[in-house]
């Protein structure tokens, strides 16, 4: 199959190299000239350490180039980013073709998923092509065929089914999840609690504490995600519990890690740069929180987080707050 990869990040990389090795005929796209001509000349990622993309991956610039005669496009683009590059795939093809979508978080302002932001570009029409890959993956063990499992899913069952074929190998296995909200949504939301749990490591709480931050979070994105009519058990298989447990507990996680340099003392802005990548869960907090606002439901670890990047507020502060929260009965 030809297919479209837009976004050249470690996980855009990686998965097209593992497209091209199952067989398909893979054109990546970036926007950055400096990335397409390093990729194209040494196959190297320079953020990806002991990566080579597959030789039979071509890089282009040039997105009306990607898109020419692809019959499966694959997005990585980040979540500020992608109705903006929808915006543009629009106006360069007709679509008549799946769209898998692997990246992770909720729209600013409109409280859309990226399932629905890709929806509202295209119109309803595209609905039957709109599908989305999502789980506990790190760009880096995958790159070492190290065992992972990820769950796809789609508007249209024939898509989730698509999807799993499309990216299923001896190491990288796909499992079908109809439940397409609740899979976009458990991958959005935990880069939150993640950052939490950067920041409780770096302020020297223990692994009770980290424990305490992952079962309340996962409790706040499964009460928010009834707004978005997710099945609940979707949240505690791999596209939620799974893939909140990797975020918190690996140091290989962006948003851990960007938590951790903020509870070292790093104002946000500088935690970024030294991050050298997009970090989702900054721009998903304020989501999360304008959705927890609009129907009346308590976000604590999410405003705190909140509070933390965009009101300097202090981290120590920020988990007296937490502490100082009335006790209720634990309802799951």
């Amino acid at each position: 199959m030809k297919i479209a990869y837009l976004g050249a990040g470690t996980w855009g990389s990686v998965l097209s190299s593992l497209l091209a090795s199952n067989g398909h005929q893979v054109l990546l796209w970036t926007r950055s000239k400096s990335l397409a001509g390093t990729l194209s000349k040494s196959r190297k990622h320079p953020k990806l350490a002991g990566f080579k993309l597959q030789e039979s991956v071509q890089v282009t610039t040039s997105l009306e180039e990607a898109l020419l005669g692809a019959e499966t496009i694959v997005e990585s683009v980040t979540s500020s980013g992608i109705r903006s590059v929808f915006e543009e795939v629009k106006e360069l093809s007709s679509l008549n073709c799946p769209i898998v979508i692997t990246s992770k978080g909720i729209e600013q302002n409109s409280e859309l998923l990226l399932p629905e932001v890709v929806l509202d570009v295209l119109g309803d029409g595209s609905r039957r092509w709109i599908g989305c890959l999502s789980g506990p993956s790190h760009a880096e063990e995958v790159v070492k065929q190290l065992p992972t499992s990820v769950v796809s899913s789609g508007y249209d069952k024939s898509i989730m089914f698509l999807i799993r074929d499309l990216f299923n190998s001896l190491y990288f296995r796909v499992y079908p999840n109809s439940d397409l909200n609740g899979v976009a949504f458990g991958g959005a939301v935990k880069n939150i609690i993640a950052i939490a749990c950067g920041i409780s490591d770096g302020l020297g709480f223990g692994d009770n504490t980290k424990a305490a931050l992952m079962t309340r979070g996962l409790h706040e994105i499964r009460k928010l995600s009834v707004t978005k009519g997710c099945r609940s058990e979707t949240l505690y298989g791999l596209s939620g519990m799974g893939d909140l447990c990797v975020t918190c507990l690996s140091k290989l996680s962006r948003n851990y890690n960007f938590g951790h340099l903020i509870a070292e003392g790093f104002d946000p802005k500088t935690a970024k740069e030294k991050i050298g990548m997009v970090v989702e869960g900054a721009y998903t907090c304020v989501s999360a929180l304008q959705l927890g606002q609009s129907h009346q439901i308590p976000v604590p670890i999410t405003e705190a987080i909140y509070s933390i990047i965009y009101e300097d507020l202090n981290p120590r502060d920020a988990v007296k707050a937490l502490l100082q929260r009335a006790i209720k009965e634990e309802h799951l």
